[in-house]
């Protein structure tokens, strides 16, 4: 069967029993990912297969009518797992990045912060991203490429900030508080630049 042409899309999974009890849809916690509800869709011209994928903030799953809601828990969960790994590694262009942006500066801040261009750079090896404020433009390293959703967007959202505060007094601070995964982030990439400062052990004998 052709995989549904939807984006975000993980694919068609065999799905090798079904049981009788039918749910329409329903909500599950999300796994790895940052969309805040699940909706599952039945289809009776299904029978073998399971695939999913994101629908703005929600991830849809589609299942075979006939699946029991054991079987729907556990293959909402598979789905969830293969997405997520799907993300990861995905590396948004600057076209998309941009879009990002704005979508957090219109979450976050009301639409106040507006860069001009919001790109990846090569030349950044000290710094997760930088901006300028007089010219609108905002920088992220490609060393954040592949790194979880939430950490790229924690670091759009400070360079967004910077847009409207240029230093980091406690306004700048304040602002960083409606990003709910701040503290978060942060920690993520302070356990980035701790495993690159550690030794490099040598090998093990035979490896």
């Amino acid at each position: 069967m052709p995989a549904d042409p939807s984006p975000g899309l993980a694919g068609e999974t065999p799905a090798h029993s079904a049981g009788i009890q039918q749910r329409s849809a329903a909500d599950h916690p999300p796994r790895g990912s940052t969309t805040s509800a699940v909706e599952v869709r039945r289809s009776s011209r299904r029978s073998r297969t399971v695939s999913a994928y994101r629908e703005g903030d929600r991830t849809i799953v589609l299942i075979p009518a006939r699946m029991s809601e054991a079987e729907e828990q556990r293959w909402v969960g598979v789905m969830l797992d293969k997405l997520a790994a799907q993300e990861s590694r995905r590396v948004p262009g600057d076209s998309e990045l941009a879009e990002r942006a704005e979508r957090l500066s219109a979450q976050y801040f009301d639409g106040r912060a507006r860069p001009v261009s919001v790109r990846w750079v090569t030349n950044q090896n000290t710094r997760w991203g930088s901006c300028t404020p007089a010219e609108g433009s905002i920088r992220l390293s490609h060393r954040l490429q592949g790194m979880p959703e939430y950490v790229v967007d924690y670091v759009l959202v400070h360079e967004l900030a910077h847009l409207l505060v240029p230093g980091h007094g406690p306004r700048f601070w304040r602002l960083l508080d409606a990003y709910p995964r701040t503290e978060r982030a942060r920690g993520y990439l302070e356990g980035v630049v701790a495993a690159d400062r550690l030794p490099h052990l040598p090998a093990a004998r035979g490896e």
